[in-house]
């Protein structure tokens, strides 16, 4: 089961468990009130029942939310809950009126003072704790699964707790002091409280309705541009519940920007909003070229390689008698003839010179690329034999250096090695990278048979 499945059922579970403990409380207070006349129990118990009927339109609204996308309705079904909201509402101003009636006809009729027995505190108590219990209940689940649907009928549960407090206190001063027109008085409190909780609900249903921004724009660009890839946030936005909130981030990026990287980047922002964020439905990233930036050779040349399917690096870029001078390596398939890997290669020269007009030469290494498979390692003794023969070379060379996690593997027609190196920490990563290199050159000359060594550099561990 998925993750928004199992919140569903959670949420579902929480709601039968409220709307049973809703209708008993309901039940318990219209009984006693139809029973005492007591005009304030009775509506107080028809504002319980309202409860309950809220819980089975939440029920059905949560069971439909459920569904998948479809064509009908490609962004899925999760508005079905903020219209179950909006409905808690109206049951909530349905029930305030209903109240208000039947305190104006108490108002302008005689009719006989309410009785009050030690059954109808014993009951008004009762359902006060039960309502605790359910209020408590209701909204740390619904803050734990982020729930609209339960925040708000927690909210609308939490108005029984301060109507049976006030129903309480005027049956205590009704019996104390005979001030009979009390009963009244409460009722049309407990409306105010009603209809205080409805506006509640109304205006955080009808925001979602009306794409109110769940989100500050200036917290998901601070969340954002966290990213150190990130370098600035043109615009963003949100909309729909907390919950399950959609999100629009617009970013510049340098005008090379390849597919591959526009991907990766967009999973890294969704990524780092999901962490701030529990409900995250949608993450849309909008990406802007950044046309006043300076040109980025690299990523230009890599672009264009990009697009022929071809890999390159070591790309570098220096000034020549006719102008720049832009050189990179270039991989392509192995097993190709010099002369159809020259042709690929010489398309890609002409396409770096026409993306980068300041460009006057393109010099290109042509090597094969090593199969993006997995290999075995070597066989133990020539392991053994090579990792022996790189350790002396390299620590004869490099005695400051702690060279170690050496790993053979075998190609087609020879080696390749990989290794750490561990180097003084305030060391610039450009002497770093020479070291590296050196290294390298050292071991390929040395040991023929090695086609390629790859050297991760690192500070000393602490």
């Amino acid at each position: 089961m998925n993750n928004a499945a199992d919140v569903r059922q959670q949420v579902r579970r929480v709601l039968v468990i409220t709307l049973i403990l809703n209708v008993v409380v309901a039940l318990s207070k219209i009984i006693i009130g139809i029973w005492s006349g007591a005009l304030s129990i009775t509506a107080d118990g028809f504002h319980s029942l309202v409860d309950g009927s809220s819980n089975i339109v939440a029920l059905v609204a949560n069971r439909i939310a459920a569904q998948p996308p479809d064509a009908d309705h490609p962004y899925g079904h999760r508005r079905f809950e903020t219209i179950a909201a909006l409905g808690i509402g109206a049951f909530l101003l349905l029930t305030a009126w209903e109240i208000i009636t039947s305190a104006l006809e108490r108002l302008t009729a005689a009719g006989e003072p309410p009785t009050f027995t030690a059954l109808s505190f014993a009951v008004m108590l009762g359902t006060l704790v039960v309502n605790i219990g359910v209020n408590r209940y209701e909204a740390r689940e619904g803050a734990r699964l982020n729930s609209e649907l339960l925040t708000a009928d927690a909210a609308h549960t939490g108005t029984d707790i301060l109507v049976t407090l006030s129903v309480l206190a005027s049956m205590v001063l009704m019996i104390g002091l005979g001030w009979t027109w009390l009963d009244t008085v409460a009722a049309l409190l407990i409306v105010g409280l009603i209809v205080r909780v409805a506006w509640g609900v109304l205006r955080r249903a009808g925001g979602v309705l009306v794409d109110t921004a769940p989100y500050q724009d200036v917290e998901l660009a601070r969340w954002v541009e966290e990213l150190p890839s990130v370098e600035r946030v043109v615009r963003a936005r949100s909309r729909g519940p907390l919950d399950a909130a959609h999100i629009d981030i617009d970013i510049q990026v340098p005008p090379e920007t390849t597919a591959d990287h526009a991907a990766t980047l967009a999973g890294a922002i969704r990524g780092k909003l999901e962490q701030h964020i529990q409900g995250v439905a949608e993450v849309e990233v909008h990406f802007v070229p950044d046309l006043q930036r300076p040109q980025d050779y690299a990523l230009r040349a890599r672009a264009c390689a990009d697009a022929l399917g071809l890999s390159t690096h070591e790309v570098r870029v220096h000034e020549g008698p006719n102008g720049k001078v832009l050189e990179m390596h270039v991989e392509v398939a192995p097993g190709q003839s010099l002369a159809y890997a020259h042709e690929r290669v010489s398309q890609l020269e002409v396409g770096v010179q026409q993306a980068l007009p300041d460009v006057a030469e393109v010099i290109t290494h042509i090597e094969p690329a090593l199969p993006d498979l997995p290999i075995p390692d070597a066989p133990d003794q020539q392991a053994a034999a090579l990792k022996e023969r790189a350790s002396d070379l390299l620590r004869a060379h490099y005695p400051d250096a702690d060279w170690h996690r050496l790993r053979v593997y075998p190609t087609e027609s020879g080696f390749t090695m990989t290794m750490h190196v561990a180097l003084l920490p305030h060391i610039l990563v450009e002497e770093a990278h020479r070291i590296a290199e050196s290294a390298e050159t050292l071991l390929r000359a040395e040991i023929p048979t090695l086609e390629r060594v790859t050297i991760h550099t690192e500070p000393p561990e602490q």
